[in-house]
């Protein structure tokens, strides 16, 4: 004969799968590498930080006594998103402003992926975490209920804990989740701030070139 829906529920409960710690165990190892993620970032982002209205004076200056070689000097002593694109461009300053304008839009795409690395992650933490935590509640209910099922003549004070035990997992899930929204958030602020930069410049390379080729 078959078995029986209890049979059944009885079995799967008893599976590991149904025990919620491992939930919090995955929690804690995502939180860790979410944090991993931000510091990297934070360091990335901080070594690369310029005074985009210096540079954009000094290669305007460059540019403006026809000293490309300087220009490119300028740029070439940061690792940047908006002096890597410029530069691109400007080594190809000889070919107009039009091919320049097109090598421009290339490596602005080809720069922004570096800037948004492992950011898809964090939003990946942040929109997944609080789930993952709610999954690891629901499995702690599903186990309190079915150890009351088999004490209903005791106290059920011992399964309310179980309970709120259970919605330790809830908690957790949202404590990963809301640093990572927030980290997300500020990286991709300053990807945009550094696409704004980026647009600068190139708009002053490309006013040269179209004043040189007019």
């Amino acid at each position: 004969m078959g078995s029986t829906p209890e049979g059944l529920v009885s079995t799967l409960t008893s599976l590991p799968v149904f025990h919620a710690e491992w939930v919090l165990w995955l929690l804690i190892a995502l939180s860790l590498a979410s944090i991993g993620v931000m510091l990297e970032r934070v360091i990335f982002y901080r070594r690369r930080a310029i005074d985009v209205d210096a540079l954009r004076k000094s290669l305007s200056e460059s540019l403006g006594r026809g000293d490309f070689p300087a220009a490119v000097t300028t740029l070439e002593a940061h690792d940047t998103l908006e002096t890597n694109v410029v530069l691109f461009g400007l080594r190809d300053y000889a070919r107009g402003a039009d091919a320049v304008e097109d090598l421009l839009s290339g490596a602005t795409q080809k720069e922004k992926e570096r800037y948004d690395q492992r950011l898809s992650f964090l939003a990946t933490i942040a929109s997944n975490a609080p789930f993952i935590g709610l999954f690891g509640t629901v499995l702690g209910i599903i186990r309190s209920f079915k150890d009351l099922s088999g004490n209903i003549g005791e106290a059920s004070s011992a399964v309310m804990a179980g309970i709120a035990e259970a919605l330790i997992a809830t908690a957790v899930g949202l404590l990963v989740a809301i640093p990572a929204v927030v980290a997300f958030n500020y990286f991709k602020a300053k990807v945009k701030r550094a696409m704004n930069n980026t647009h600068l410049l190139s708009k002053v390379l490309l006013s040269h070139l179209k004043t040189v080729h007019s």
